[in-house]
C-alpha cells in the first residue's frame, strides 16, 4: 500500500503528455522525455494569456519542475548528503553507496543567505505554477496522456539528465505503479483475454480537474517554505547544518567527531552533541509577521483547491485513465478504489480543517484543559519556540475557551479510511 501512495503523489508532482488537446499539449510529452519543456513554455504564454488550458498546464509543469530541479541542483553544489533512501538520494543527485558523504566532489561553501535564497526560489516558483494551474483547470478543456517514469530531471546542475535522472529512478520503489495497464488493457486486476494478460504500463491521463490538483499540490509544496521563510533560523543553520552539508564550510564542520569521549565514543558523541544543539536553538524569532499571517490564507486556498477539483471530478462523464477517479471512474491504483463513502469522508475533512483554520475549532494541548487558537497564533506570534509551545508555556498566549479537536472531529475520516487515511491524503491532496 506504501508502493501505491508514493506512485500517486510523486508520479502527479511530476507529470503530464501526449493529447487530445492543443498544440502545446501535442508537443508536451516529448518535451518533458527531453530537455525542451522550458522552451514549449515559453512558447505557450500566448496561448496561455487567450485562455488555452493545455498551454496554461505546460507553464505550470515547467514551473513546478524548474522549483524541484533549482532546489536539487542547489543541495548538490553545496555538497549535501541524505539520508540511505532511494528516492531522496535521487532527488539530490546522488548514489547510494556513500549516503554520508556529498555526492559533489567539490562543493561550494555555503551561507544562511544562500540557503534562504534557495527556498525562496522554490516558493516562489510553486505559486507561479499554482497560479498557472488554476488557469489551465479553469481554461479550454483537454486530455493529456503521459508516461510519467519517463520524465527527465536534471539534478546535478550539469545541463542534461542523465541516464538514473527519470522520475522512473526516483520513483523505483514504487514498483506497484508499474501495475497500472495500458490504455488498450483491461480494468485492474481483469485481462482482456484469458491466459495473456496485457503488459502493465504507467501512461495516466491528466485533465483540466487534474490541473487544478496541480495547484493545490503546488501550494501545499510551498506552504511549510514559507512557514519557514517568516522566521529567524539563522542560529540553527550555524549549529546544526554541517551535518547536512558537512564541506559547505559551515562552523562546526572541523568538529563532526570529538578528539575524546564523553558518553559513546567520539562519533556518536558529537552527534549526540549537535542534536542537542538543534533543539536548544530551536527557538525561531519571527521576522516577517505579514508572511506568517499568510500561511493561515494558504492553508483556505488548499482546502479550496480541493473542493474545486472534486467538483470537477465529480462532474466528469469519461473514464479516460484518470490518476484521481470518481466512483463512477475506474481506478488505476490495483485494488484501491474511490467510493461515495470516501470522498464525502474527505470532503467532511476539509470542512474539519475549515474551522481550525478560522479558529472556531482549537487544538488541544496536552497540558491544558482549553485549545490553542491556530488563527490567533499565526496573526500574533513573534517567536516559535518549539520546547516551550510542547512544554506548555509558550502556548500560553494562544490558548482559548471553545471546542477543542478531538478523534470525533476526524470521526468520518477514521471510520471510512483507517490507518490508510495518510496515504488518502497523499493522494488526494
Amino acid at each position: 500500500m506504501r508502493n501505491w501512495v508514493l506512485a500517486a503523489g510523486f508520479a502527479t508532482v511530476l507529470s503530464s503528455g501526449v493529447a487530445q488537446a492543443g498544440e502545446a499539449g501535442d508537443q508536451l510529452a516529448e518535451a518533458l522525455y527531453g530537455d525542451s519543456l522550458t522552451a514549449l513554455a515559453g512558447a505557450s504564454r500566448e496561448q496561455c494569456d487567450a485562455g488555452e488550458g493545455d498551454a496554461c498546464f505546460a507553464m505550470g509543469l515547467d514551473a513546478i519542475i524548474t522549483a524541484y530541479e533549482g532546489f536539487a541542483q542547489g543541495l548538490y553544489r553545496h555538497g549535501a548528503t541524505t539520508p540511505n533512501s532511494p528516492a531522496m538520494a535521487m532527488l539530490l543527485g546522488m548514489g547510494l553507496d556513500s549516503p554520508t558523504t556529498p555526492a559533489n566532489p567539490d562543493p561550494e561553501p555555503l551561507s544562511y543567505e544562500q540557503f534562504r535564497a534557495l527556498l525562496e526560489d522554490f516558493s516562489a516558483k510553486m505559486d507561479l505554477a499554482s497560479g498557472y494551474m488554476e488557469s489551465a483547470g479553469e481554461g479550454t478543456p483537454f486530455v493529456i496522456h503521459i508516461d510519467p517514469l519517463k520524465v527527465m530531471l536534471d539534478l546535478d546542475g550539469d545541463g542534461e539528465a542523465g541516464e538514473g535522472e527519470t522520475l522512473g529512478a526516483i520513483l523505483n520503489e514504487a514498483g506497484a505503479f508499474t501495475d497500472i495497464p495500458g490504455p488498450d488493457a483491461a480494468p485492474p486486476g481483469k485481462s482482456k483475454t484469458k491466459g495473456d494478460p496485457t503488459a502493465p504500463s504507467s501512461i495516466v491521463g491528466f485533465d483540466n480537474s487534474d490541473a487544478i490538483w496541480f495547484s493545490g499540490y503546488a501550494l501545499v509544496a510551498g506552504t511549510p517554505v514559507e512557514l519557514t521563510l517568516s522566521h529567524d533560523f539563522s542560529e540553527f543553520f550555524s549549529v546544526y547544518f554541517h551535518r547536512i552539508f558537512p564541506k559547505a564550510g559551515l562552523p562546526m564542520q572541523d568538529y563532526s567527531s570529538g578528539t575524546g569521549t564523553l558518553i559513546m565514543d567520539a562519533d556518536s558523541d558529537a552527534f549526540i552533541a549537535d542534536l542537542v544543539a538543534a533543539i536548544h536553538t530551536a527557538d525561531f524569532p519571527v521576522t516577517d509577521a505579514a508572511r506568517l499571517a499568510n500561511v493561515l490564507d494558504r492553508f483556505s486556498q488548499i482546502t479550496a483547491r480541493s473542493r474545486q477539483n472534486w467538483d470537477m471530478i465529480l462532474a466528469e462523464t469519461d473514464d479516460d485513465r484518470e490518476l484521481v477517479p470518481s466512483p463512477t471512474q475506474t481506478s488505476l491504483v490495483p485494488d484501491q478504489a474511490v467510493t461515495e463513502e470516501i470522498v464525502n469522508a474527505w470532503l467532511a475533512t476539509l470542512d474539519t480543517i475549515d474551522e481550525i483554520v478560522a479558529g472556531d475549532l482549537l487544538l488541544p494541548h496536552w497540558r491544558f484543559s482549553n485549545g490553542i487558537n491556530l488563527r490567533t497564533f499565526f496573526e500574533t506570534a513573534t517567536e516559535t519556540d518549539i520546547v516551550m509551545l510542547l512544554a506548555g508555556h509558550g502556548a500560553m498566549p494562544y490558548l482559548a475557551d471553545g471546542p477543542i479537536a478531538d478523534a470525533n472531529s476526524f470521526a468520518e475520516l477514521n471510520r471510512v479510511m483507517g490507518d490508510q487515511w495518510p496515504m488518502f491524503a497523499i493522494w488526494f491532496n
